[in-house]
């Protein structure tokens, strides 16, 4: 059992519940991301994404390694310096856009009673 840590851009909201999804099924313990600010709209101020950025290193430290959600190979700045801090720390580094979880793969709500 591997810990991972998930990475990318905010915008990807649902790239990152599919990929939370599918490495957790293969046995994975995921850390996630605490929310979406991009996604949801949420506005945080510089101290604040400062800290974020800070948690997250943490969250690299824990793990075995990162897989970076890269959607369309596109990686932003945040994103590039959580690349390198896990290759300072030795650790693995996989990317969404190889391909590893299938095309077809999808999460699937629960059906209301």
């Amino acid at each position: 059992m591997k810990v991972i840590t998930l990475c990318g851009s905010t915008k990807f909201k649902k790239q990152f519940e599919q990929a939370n999804a599918y490495l957790t099924l293969q046995g994975n313990v995921v850390i996630g991301l605490a929310f979406f600010e991009q996604s949801e709209g949420f506005q945080i101020t510089h101290e604040q994404a400062e800290l974020l950025g800070n948690i997250h290193f943490k969250k690299i430290d824990l793990s075995d390694e990162i897989f970076i959600i890269d959607v369309d190979g596109y990686i932003g700045n945040s994103t590039r310096k959580e690349i390198e801090y896990a290759k300072k720390k030795g650790k693995a580094i996989r990317y969404y856009s190889d391909g590893e979880i299938p095309a077809e793969f999808s999460v699937v709500p629960p059906h209301s009673c």
